[in-house]
């Protein structure tokens, strides 16, 4: 049978530059706009298939993002104040007319039962408002904390990335020095 004959060194560097070669090609021709168009197409793909899950993550995702923003939580508030003076303003027509109507009655009883079942609606109305105001308040914390967290997270990776540059840096200086010995000790054989 026929033994494999072995390839000279400088065939086998050959063959090795000529696959590093192919695959930058292959990575320079797959660009980030490919690789953007083929996300972009597996999200189409996934939202047609799915398509009130996407719906609804999307406006989940843009309530909770709203609520974390500055702007967001002073638009809250502002609709919750806004509310609780309507629900205050009907709540006090409501009495009044109850009041009213039941004085035109002559009916004690029918007065006092009004007035027990607004003041009964009234405070129930305040314990809404006052979870309300707390869940704000807890929005306005979690927004604080997320922007906190956020930050620190940005300093981790920026930190993180630069020691990896300067992890990069020394292993490519390393090894530039590492191929020249080889190179200068190659140069001294064959010469010799």
């Amino acid at each position: 049978m026929n033994d494999p004959v072995p390839l000279p060194v400088t065939d086998k560097r050959d063959a090795l530059r000529a696959k590093i070669d192919a695959a930058e090609r292959r990575n320079a021709e797959r660009t980030l706009a490919d690789q953007a168009r083929e996300a972009a197409s597996l999200a189409v793909d996934y939202t047609r298939a799915n398509p009130l899950t996407v719906i609804g993550g999307a406006v989940a995702l843009g309530l909770v993002i709203g609520l974390l923003t500055r702007p967001g939580r002073r638009v809250a508030g502002q609709a919750l104040h806004s509310a609780s003076d309507a629900i205050s303003g009907a709540a006090s027509s409501a009495k009044a007319s109850m009041s009213g109507a039941t004085a035109r009655q002559g009916s004690r009883i029918g007065e006092m039962v009004a007035e027990a079942a607004m003041a009964y609606l009234m405070t129930a109305i305040d314990e809404l408002l006052e979870t309300a105001r707390a869940g704000q308040d807890k929005a306005a914390e979690l927004g604080d904390a997320a922007g906190t967290q956020a930050k620190r997270m940005t300093a981790n990776a920026s930190e993180a990335a630069g020691s990896a540059a300067d992890s990069t840096r020394a292993l490519a200086r390393k090894t530039a020095d590492v191929a020249v010995g080889v190179v200068r000790d190659l140069r001294r054989k064959t010469k010799g």
